[in-house]
């Protein structure tokens, strides 16, 4: 069992895959930084100093002790949070889809089929025009 679960994990689906999985979650930071650190500030800026992360309905209130430390943390719906993941979203499909569209070009067009041969007698039909030559 350990022989047969080691050809498998050594296949080259499998390490394909977690090498996949690997750059998509680099892939997911880096573009998580884009929309964190780049777009929102440009579309805050635009939406007269937004920031979308910050954005939330609070539920109830944190709770503070006199000391300053939190006893309760605040409860609240971060909907702006939401936004950059949406907006993340976005970003994320538009790539792949550039790349899709990009690798289908690479690829070669299938080559067109080629010119069927111009279809001469069948067998029936060459054979019946020897008998008939042969009986004249």
């Amino acid at each position: 069992m350990l022989k047969e679960f080691k050809d498998f994990i050594m296949t080259g689906n499998v390490i394909d895959l977690a090498v996949a999985v690997l750059l998509a979650g680099a892939a997911g930071l880096v573009v998580s930084g884009f929309v964190n650190d780049i777009m929102m500030p440009i579309v805050g800026y635009f939406t007269g100093g937004v920031d979308f992360s910050d954005m939330q309905i609070v539920l109830s209130e944190a709770i503070v002790a006199a000391d300053g430390t939190v006893e309760k943390p605040a409860s609240a719906i971060r909907y702006g949070a939401w936004v950059n993941s949406i907006i993340n979203l976005i970003i994320v499909g538009f790539v792949l889809f550039m790349i899709v569209k990009a690798y289908n070009k690479t690829k070669t067009p299938p080559a067109p089929p080629a010119p069927e041969a111009p279809k001469g007698p069948s067998q029936e039909e060459l054979l019946t025009q020897i008998r008939d030559l042969l009986k004249k």
